[in-house]
């Protein structure tokens, strides 16, 4: 049987191993040696080497890393895997071996513990703190305006997307009428509840210009300016847009706060709802602060009384202290310079954010607000005119800064945001947003209560001071409608009291003198 020919071999290609030549993958990035027996000494190397990247920041106690698509930044955090792949853009790791006698350096991939003690490096990162995205101009206290692109070190801010149309260096009276007048223009459809209206098409009703501002148009241009500034500002209050609760649905809230987001920043915001749950509230706010963007627009806060604390120290305090998540044990402090908005139906807010938001009510004045047409997309209208509303924005801020007007009532906590965008206003006709702030309070359910307690103590007991468990029953239940009406929960409720004023009364406590002696409290007016 014949023998069968194998095959001819193919001779295999010959690999190149990183032995036979180590410098393959080397030359085009500088090499950054991972020394296995002293891994922090290459993440302290590594922490020189990422602080030249342009997208890499810290915000707070954390890395952030900044994605920029087109004109749209958004912030993501830094974690382990995001440091391999920023080292490798930057540079080489390598392991230094010894192989044929001869030092050469072999390509490696960052080890993860490198990663990861690099990350832990919080107080040697040696990257720029980022503040937040900034899509405005940013102002200064003089009138000049300032436009910036990219990572701005004297703000801190990445600003992206930043144009304004030219404006007078020195605008007069006259040319900030005329601004006040063109921003009315765009909004004089929407059903602001004090307006003065007018019969204008077959529309509907519409805002009769010739009057001046009634107190809900105010509030919104206010709040309009405010955006246009708050990048600039240290503390702005917040605006809340609300409407009646069984037809507020379609009266434009939402639209409103698109159209400052518009004119403003040029964005269309990314809004959120409350849960009515507190908890998961401050959870929702902290995520958005860490997000850095221009606006935080809280959506769909119907029939809620709002309340709460890390609410109120975003407005008033900047930086603010938040808890990352899952670290129970930890705050950081974090800038708050976005514009906050919140819409709802039937809206209310407690007494500790009444002087921290400036409401805007709407009242379509029919049942079905959403059935109403319009001849033109609001949206898209809005899109159109967006320089020009800028403009004219920037036209009342700066006459406001470079000539002496009108001030309007103090507001504690925010001078600076009152002499820059609700005193040009003012001085223009526009009604103060401030006078509102008595209403908002006495709308707040638990000032009612305390209202009623307090009178209800005082014809009582007139000026005397009383013990608790002497209290009569009726103060017992009016201070926990809810629960149990005890001893014990009205004993916290009173001691929590002590040099509390409220409509005209102040509650007073008595130290005791003796070690096991008992407070006494009186209920006294003050007017």
């Amino acid at each position: 049987m014949p023998n069968k020919k194998s095959p001819p071999k193919r001779p295999r290609p010959k690999l190149q191993s990183a032995a036979a030549d180590p410098t393959a993958k080397l030359g085009a990035l500088p090499e950054l040696v991972v020394d296995n027996a002293d891994l922090p000494a290459t993440a302290a190397d590594l922490s020189q080497r990422l602080a030249t990247s342009d997208t890499l920041f810290q915000r707070g106690a954390s890395l952030i890393k900044l994605v920029k698509k087109g004109d749209v930044c958004s912030i993501l955090p830094f974690n382990a895997r995001d440091v391999v792949n920023y080292t490798h853009a930057v540079c080489q790791p390598v392991e230094k071996k010894i192989v044929g006698g001869e030092l050469v350096s072999k390509p490696v991939t960052l080890p993860a513990t490198v990663a990861h003690l690099y990350l832990n490096r919080h107080d040697a990162w040696a990257v720029q703190e980022l503040d937040g995205i900034c899509r405005a101009p940013i102002l200064a206290d003089d009138g000049s305006i300032r436009l910036a692109q990219g990572f701005d070190p004297a703000t801190r801010f990445w600003c992206v997307g930043v144009d304004t149309p030219p404006i007078p260096e020195r605008p007069s009276e006259k040319q900030a009428k005329q601004a006040l007048a063109r921003l009315r223009s765009a909004f004089l459809t929407f059903p602001f509840a004090d307006a003065v209206t007018t019969m204008k098409s077959r529309s509907g009703k519409s805002i009769d210009s010739g009057q001046p501002p009634g107190l809900d148009e105010s509030a919104f241009l206010i709040g309009l300016l405010t955006a246009v500034c708050r990048p600039s500002l240290a503390l702005a209050p917040g605006f809340i847009i609300r409407a009646p609760q069984f037809s507020g649905a379609g009266t434009g809230k939402g639209q409103l706060v698109r159209a400052i987001a518009r004119v403003a920043y040029d964005i269309a915001p990314n809004p959120f709802t409350s849960s009515g749950d507190r908890s998961e509230l401050d959870k929702r706010l902290t995520a958005a602060l860490v997000e850095a963007q221009p606006l935080i627009f809280i959506d769909n806060v119907n029939a809620e009384v709002l309340r709460s604390n890390l609410l109120a120290q975003i407005v008033t305090e900047n930086p603010c202290s938040i808890r990352p998540f899952r670290e129970n044990t930890k705050l950081v402090h974090i800038p708050t310079n976005a514009f906050l908005a919140i819409t709802g139906n039937a809206l209310r807010v407690s007494e500790d954010l009444a002087r921290r938001f400036l409401i805007v009510d709407l009242d379509a004045g029919c049942e079905d607000p959403e059935l109403r047409s319009f001849a033109h997309e609001f949206g898209a209208t809005i899109q159109n005119q967006r320089r020009e509303l800028l403009g004219a924005a920037l036209t009342i801020w700066r006459w406001g800064r470079r000539n002496d007007i009108k001030r309007g009532l103090p507001l504690g906590s925010f001078e600076q945001w009152s002499r820059w965008c609700r005193d040009p206003l003012i001085a223009l006709g526009c009604t103060d947003p401030v006078r509102r702030i008595g209403d908002i309070k006495r709308d707040d359910p638990r000032r009612a209560q305390l209202v009623e307690f307090f009178a209800l103590w005082h014809d009582l007991y007139g000026d005397r001071a009383v013990k608790i468990k002497n209290l009569d029953i009726r103060l017992r239940m009016l201070a926990d409608p809810q629960g149990s009406g005890s001893r014990q929960s009205l004993a916290s409720f009173v001691a929590n009291l002590a040099g509390t004023r409220a409509a005209g009364y102040v509650m007073i406590r008595n130290i005791p003198t003796g070690v096991w002696g008992t407070s006494t409290y009186a209920v006294k007016k003050t007017e």
